[in-house]
Order: C-alpha cells, then sequence, then structure tokens
C-alpha cells in the first residue's frame, strides 16, 4: 500500500463516538485522523433528532463534565428542553433536548474544525494493518494507506450494513449511504467473534400536510435548561413544540396485515433487535393486549419539512406503512418523505475489550459505539471519549482512565460491556446503575470535572468555575444547618404550601427537607439566604441553589449509598489477573470456570458481576486470595 501520512491515533468513523473521540485525543496533545465517509454529516442524528433521555441525559452532563462536546453541540442545536421525571426524586431527573439536526452536524463539523490536532479523510477503511499482534495503520478503498501508533474503530451501523423495505433488501449503514466492508471478515479472521445486530428508524414526514389541530401539543420547559456545565451555551433557534397522538384498532389492522410480509418474522432479519426501543409491529405482538400505542411527533429542525414519528419504527413495505399512517387522527393526507425501514450491521461482542475499550486480541486497537453493540448516540459518545482519552494514555504510557460504576453512568456502561455483554443493543437505563442516588445529572461537574483538569481536557477556567460553584454551594448548605427559624416567621408559608405548622425553633435544613417545601420559598424571609443568591455570579445561582437543596434534602440517601459504595471498592482493589488458572479450580462451578476464563477479570468486583459468577464462586476465589 501508498502510505501518504503517519499520525498517533486514526479514528475511523465520523458519528458521535468518532467526533468525540477525535476531539479527546487531539485535545490531550495526539496528532489524530479522523477518516469518514462524509465530511459534511458530522455527527449525524440518523435516526430520532434528540439527545439526552432517561439515564442518557445523566450520560451527556458526564460527557460535557468530562470536557467532551455532546451537550455543547446540544445547547447550540436545542429547539426544545425538557427535565424528565421531575415527579421523581433528583436521581430520576433526566434532561432532555430536541434538535434542529442540519445544527447539530454543523456545529460538530465546525468545533472539529477548530482543532489543530485533527487532520480528516473522506473516505472508507477496507482493512487494518497489523504487526505481531499491534495495530500499525488503516487502508481505504482507493489504496491510500495510513501509518498510526493506534485506531479507534466507531463504524456505528455501517459493518456489513443492509436495510430492509418490507421484502426489498439495500445495502447501506443509513438511507442513501453506502456500507462499509473488509473490516468483520479481517477481524474474524485473527479470532474476533462478531455478531449481527438490527435497528430501526421510522417515516419522515412533510410538515405542510399534518393537521396538527388533531395532536395533543407537547411544549418544553419554560425555564432556561441546558446540558452544558459551561455558561453562556445558548442558541436562538426558534422554540418549536412536539405532539403526541396514538395509534388505533384501524391502523393496528393495516399492519398486521403486512406480517406475512414483514422481514421480521419470516426469518429474513437475523440481528438481535432492541427489546426497549421496538418496532412498531414487535409491539403490536409483545402487547397485543392493548388498543393503542402512544406516538410522538417530533420536528427535525426550524428549517426542516421532515417531521419524526416516533414510536412508529417499521421494517414493513412501505405501502403498508403509508396505509396506516393515513388512519392516525391529523396524518389522513400525509406525505410520506422519507419509509421507515430496520437496519442490520456487525457488532464485536464487547466481553473481548478491555475497560479502557482496548482490543485483548490487538494492541492498539480500540472500539467504540455501536461496533460494541450498544444503541444510542449517547451511549456512543461516552464511549468515543473513553477511547480517545485511553489511546493517548497508551501513546504516552500513562496510566489508564477507567471510570468505576460508583463514579459515573459511563463506568456503568462500560463495565457492563465489557464484563456482561450483550444480547441486545445496549440502552443505559438509571435501573442499571447501582448507586444513581450518586450519579445525579445535577453533580456530574462535581464528580468528573476534577478527573478531566488533572487530565488536560479541560481548561483552568472552567475547573475554577466548579470550585467556586462548590464553594458557594457550601456556603448556602453551611447557612441551612445554622440558621434558625422561629415559627411565627414562617407561619403564612406553611399554610400556604399545605406544610404542618411549626411549633418550636427550627434549623432551617430541617425545613428545607420538607417535600411541600423549597429551598427557593424562603427568600422573603430569610434575608442572608437572599443576600447568597445575588452575591454569586448570576450564571451560578439557580445552580448552587438546587445543588444544595439536594444534598440537603436527601443527604441521609446519598450517605447511605455511600457507605455501601466504599464497602463495595474494597473488591475493585482485589486485583486477580493472571493470579488464578481458573480450569485447575474444581471448587468453582464449571460455568464460572468458563465464564471467569472467557472474561478474564481485572479484580474480584468486576469476577463478581460476571453473570453465571455466583457469590459462593467469589468466596473460593477470596478464600484462595487468603482473604
Amino acid at each position: 500500500m501508498d502510505i501518504l501520512n503517519e499520525y498517533d491515533i486514526i479514528v475511523v468513523g465520523g458519528g458521535h463516538a468518532g467526533c468525540e473521540a477525535a476531539t479527546a485525543a487531539a485535545r490531550l496533545g495526539s496528532k489524530v485522523l479522523l477518516i469518514t465517509m462524509d465530511l459534511n454529516r458530522m455527527a449525524q442524528m440518523s435516526c430520532n433528532p434528540a439527545i439526552g433521555g432517561i439515564a442518557k441525559g445523566q450520560i451527556v452532563r458526564e460527557i460535557d463534565a468530562l470536557g467532551g462536546n455532546m451537550g455543547i453541540v446540544t445547547d447550540n442545536s436545542t429547539i426544545q428542553f425538557r427535565m424528565l421525571n421531575l415527579s421523581k426524586g433528583p436521581a430520576m431527573w433526566s434532561p432532555r433536548a430536541q434538535c434542529d439536526k442540519t445544527q447539530f452536524s454543523a456545529t460538530w463539523k465546525l468545533l472539529l474544525e477548530r482543532e489543530k490536532n485533527i487532520d480528516f479523510w473522506q473516505g472508507t477503511v477496507v482493512s487494518l494493518s497489523f504487526y505481531n499482534n499491534i495495530v500499525i495503520g488503516v487502508v481505504t478503498e482507493v489504496g491510500v494507506g495510513f501509518k498510526s501508533k493506534c485506531v479507534i474503530l466507531t463504524s456505528g451501523t455501517f459493518l456489513n450494513g443492509l436495510m430492509h423495505f418490507g421484502s426489498s433488501k439495500v445495502s447501506g449503514g443509513r438511507i442513501s449511504e453506502p456500507s462499509s466492508f473488509g473490516i468483520t471478515e479481517q477481524l474474524v479472521s485473527v479470532g474476533f467473534h462478531a455478531g449481527r445486530m438490527k435497528t430501526g428508524t421510522p417515516v419522515r414526514i412533510d410538515k405542510r400536510t399534518i393537521d396538527f389541530s388533531k395532536f395533543i401539543r407537547q411544549d418544553g420547559d419554560s425555564t432556561d435548561n441546558c446540558f452544558s456545565y459551561f455558561p453562556g451555551v445558548k442558541n436562538e433557534l426558534q422554540k418549536l413544540p412536539c405532539y403526541i397522538t396514538y395509534t388505533n384498532a384501524k391502523v393496528h389492522q393495516i399492519i398486521e396485515s403486512g406480517f406475512k410480509d414483514s422481514p421480521l418474522f419470516d426469518g429474513t432479519i437475523q440481528g438481535l433487535g432492541p427489546r426497549y426501543c421496538p418496532s412498531i409491529e414487535t409491539k403490536l405482538i409483545t402487547f397485543s393486549d392493548k388498543d393503542k400505542h402512544q406516538l410522538f411527533l417530533e420536528p427535525e429542525g426550524v428549517d426542516s419539512l421532515e417531521y419524526y414519528l416516533n414510536g412508529f419504527s417499521s421494517s414493513l413495505n412501505w405501502r403498508i406503512q403509508n396505509d396506516a399512517i393515513h388512519c392516525i387522527p391529523g396524518l389522513e393526507e400525509a406525505k410520506i418523505l422519507k419509509p421507515g425501514y430496520a437496519i442490520e450491521y456487525d457488532y464485536f461482542l464487547p466481553t473481548q475489550l478491555e475497560h479502557t475499550l482496548e482490543t485483548k486480541l490487538i494492541q492498539n486497537l480500540y472500539f467504540a459505539g455501536q461496533i460494541n453493540g450498544t444503541t444510542g448516540y449517547e451511549e456512543a459518545g461516552s464511549q468515543g471519549l473513553i477511547a480517545g482519552i485511553n489511546a493517548h494514555l497508551k501513546i504516552t504510557k500513562g496510566d489508564p482512565f477507567i471510570l468505576s460504576r460508583n463514579e459515573a453512568y459511563i463506568g456503568v456502561l462500560i463495565d457492563d460491556l465489557v464484563t456482561k455483554g450483550v444480547d441486545e443493543p445496549y440502552r443505559m437505563f438509571t435501573s442499571r446503575a447501582e448507586y444513581r442516588m450518586l450519579l445525579r445529572q445535577d453533580n456530574a461537574d462535581e464528580r468528573l470535572t476534577p478527573k478531566a483538569f488533572n487530565l488536560g481536557l479541560v481548561s483552568e477556567d472552567r475547573y475554577n468555575r466548579l470550585v467556586n460553584k462548590l464553594m458557594w454551594k457550601n456556603k448556602v448548605e453551611l447557612l441551612c444547618r445554622n440558621f434558625i427559624v422561629k415559627p411565627s416567621l414562617i407561619i403564612d408559608l406553611l399554610v400556604t404550601k399545605d406544610s404542618a405548622p411549626l411549633k418550636q425553633n427550627s434549623k432551617l435544613d430541617a425545613l428545607v427537607r420538607r417535600p411541600q417545601l423549597s429551598i427557593f420559598d424562603f427568600f422573603e424571609f430569610i434575608i442572608p439566604l437572599k443576600e447568597l443568591f445575588y452575591g454569586m455570579d448570576s450564571s451560578l445561582r439557580h445552580e448552587v441553589f438546587q445543588a444544595a437543596e439536594i444534598t440537603l434534602k436527601y443527604s441521609g440517601y446519598i450517605e447511605r449509598e455511600s457507605v455501601v459504595a466504599d464497602k463495595l471498592i474494597r473488591l475493585e482493589n482485589i486485583r486477580i489477573t493472571d493470579k488464578f488458572e481458573y480450569q485447575k479450580i474444581d471448587s468453582l462451578s464449571t460455568e464460572a470456570r468458563q465464564k471467569l476464563i472467557r472474561i478474564n477479570p481485572k479484580t474480584i468486583g468486576q469476577a463478581s458481576r460476571i453473570p453465571g459468577v455466583s457469590p459462593s464462586d467469589i468466596n473460593v476465589l477470596l478464600v484462595l486470595l487468603g482473604r
């Protein structure tokens, strides 16, 4: 092959994982080449034009706290913002933003081009170059080669991608874009285990043909919320509503008439589909007792004609899709701009990875995103960030950067992948995190920005902003814990809020902990509290007081979860790599021996999370270690 240039790191793929990986590595000082099929589609929103949601929003805030760009790009392209689950406790609060997808991609492109350490190449990588089980570069479809010290594969749905439109099959990574061939076959030939996964996307509808009066309007939050902790990241885009509607018996009847030709049911589609984001045809089978299913009509941009019919993902024949949506109130005259389709693609079993996302078989080769069996922009972006950091650290002989399960949702995500593997496209949920009271969306900067600052991923100004925020937060908490409130001072407030009357003097923090009351309710009565509010930078005020209120209200839960986390961390500190020949330990169950050999866990803590390894198996290992 002809070598054009040499780099520290080559990132293959310009999706959400690739963009974060390239940015992180470049910002740390590595010379990076980003290779992608289309330089004008950086971080393309292939499916839903939204960022965040349940648990996903927490990941985006963690990406931002670590110096990644997803939160900043989202805030620059938001056309609707909502904080989900506000009726529940703060551990469940999850930010979500509807985005202008054109602006989102354009902003990413601009930020990437501003990174002086990133070069670009438009093309397709068809093979990797190895030397003694070490990756040393890539080769493109036109025979151009590039050498590098590390390669990060972020191929999304493009590896042998195959789209299904009813009985019609079209090769492609997404509609109107070609698949990538060669890499899967090469990696399998050197010992990697690959599989097939399936995802899908719904029809896009021309907004000029929609009767919005028949939908339930859903506006965004009135408050000025955002994802990034960095101040002043906003946009002037028009804010747009989404709309809610439902399927009905007639819609279901038409959809069911297409089952006989559905590639999902006739054996054509072999890939594993997402359980938590099923196609409309799967919903009708799984929830056959329901006579309707909720749908969301979502704008794809301020100047776009396209509306996304969320909840109507389908691989059915285009005619069935067309006839079915015409039976939905408000869509009787709707014109389809793009039909829905399913897509199958290759992925590699993530148990073949280290926690750094480096592969176990080939040194200096990293996988990030859907290639690891995940689904979602947020999950992909977080993996790209971690892969980019660790590839740079590998080159510069730094210690690996690994987040534990009690430090970040990103830590939960990666540990689940490399320890448990996947049997369907992996999506993050709050229920996957044991310590979700510690891993809230509001404190991601407290948890992770110091780590990012030590790495060199965030500026000193950004770190100092966090220090300033924590200083003010501590002042608010200290005032609340020490300020004595007399019953006569707040009698009217307690009546208004339907809260029990105060019979004796009370510390302010005890009142803040009452479920009916908020810290903001006391400004009118507690002058020192109001003075603190107006004494700090206006960009910090709401953030500081909300953080202080959460700490005060839920201090008991937070402390209890911290104690449990500290106990379990001890198991993470007991390293067992290469200490056992598992096949010779007869006291382990057969399944445990097989799983331990395959995963080769680093610590007792990781071993305890491997499916099939029981507590008694862990006790055997601890006894052998003399613990």
